[in-house]
């Protein structure tokens, strides 16, 4: 069976996971791999036994498919570069910085048959694949996402960052338009907002607590969702699930009337799932679970928290 040619545009963090994810596939050939610094490529390049390359279109024609792991703001031109060239993309979240260039990258995509898949990595996260069989028609949900103060990641603020991670999953879960969203952030340490706070209210009456945190002493990603009859806390980064659920039998648990089950499983590699998810999406030309739509809806959501936090520092400062 022929593989698929694969390369990986920038090594940086992330990046250079992706290199060596690939590099391990029996049904795949990392051909390269692509970065500005050549230091940087030449060293990964040897690491993972491939060829490396400063021009990311130094790939073209070279692979069937690519990894687009750049700063946010490249994300456009080197996508619609590999698209315009019929080479399917999968791009790290966010799809791009702009819905105007989300939507011409899904538009060459659809005209050309070509898969764009987002990086929204926790879809792959075991916790999450397990809730699709618990989670039917949350009401209320509360999520923090907290991490320590890394570089990486700065060149956009903490809704893109991380908050956006939560956004694709609530919205997955509600499955309604939203109706209104009230924000608050501030800057910290960078001169993007560091930490925020959004409301979400949805059409269907459900409603979401979303905090995200780049400061914080420790990394913390959880989330509870409540909705009709049961409760569930889903701690991500343990791989746990605690499901409280109504039953009138049980007269000596810790919440009367209630039983409380907990769901644990084994560690997983959401990157190495991620990205084979990608590979079969493109030897099949399945759609991926995360497609270009879904990651613009993300981004959608994202830009207007982003709006609310500077129309309310507008409001504070004019006081």
């Amino acid at each position: 069976m022929k593989k698929l040619r694969v390369g990986v545009v920038g090594t940086g963090y992330l990046g250079k996971f992706h290199a060596e994810k690939y590099s391990q596939m029996d049904d795949v050939e990392l051909v390269g791999i692509a970065d500005s610094n050549r230091a940087t490529a030449e060293s990964i390049s040897e690491k993972v036994g491939t060829r490396a390359y400063i021009n990311h279109t130094d790939l073209i024609g070279r692979v069937d498919a690519v990894s687009i792991v750049v700063p946010t703001a490249a994300h456009f031109k080197i996508s619609r570069d590999f698209l315009e060239n019929d080479i399917d993309v999968l791009i790290e979240k966010p799809i791009t910085e702009t819905l105007r260039e989300a939507d011409e990258l899904i538009a060459i995509s659809e005209a050309r048959g070509l898969i764009i898949q987002v990086g929204h990595l926790e879809r792959f996260n075991p916790a999450i694949l397990a809730l699709k069989d618990i989670v039917k028609n949350p009401r209320f949900i509360e999520s923090h996402r907290l991490g320590i103060f890394k570089e990486r990641g700065t060149d956009v603020s903490v809704v893109l960052d991380l908050m956006i991670h939560d956004i694709d999953i609530i919205s997955a879960f509600v499955r309604s338009d939203i109706k209104s969203i009230h924000a608050a952030g501030i800057p910290v340490i960078t001169s993007r907002s560091d930490i925020a706070n959004a409301r979400l209210e949805f059409m269907n009456g459900a409603v979401a607590n979303v905090t995200a945190s780049r400061i914080s002493t420790k990394n913390e990603r959880k989330m509870r969702l409540f909705q009709q009859d049961s409760y569930i806390s889903v701690d991500f980064a343990n791989h746990e699930i605690s499901v409280v659920r109504k039953k009138e039998s049980e007269k000596d648990s810790i919440i009367p009337g209630m039983e409380i089950k907990q769901i644990t499983f084994e560690k997983s590699d959401a990157l190495k799932d991620e990205l084979a998810a990608f590979v079969k999406a493109v030897t099949t030309r399945e759609i991926p679970e995360v497609t270009g739509q879904v990651g613009r809806d993300a981004l959608n959501v994202a830009l207007n928290v982003m709006e609310q936090i500077d129309f309310s520092k507008k409001q504070f400062v004019s006081r």
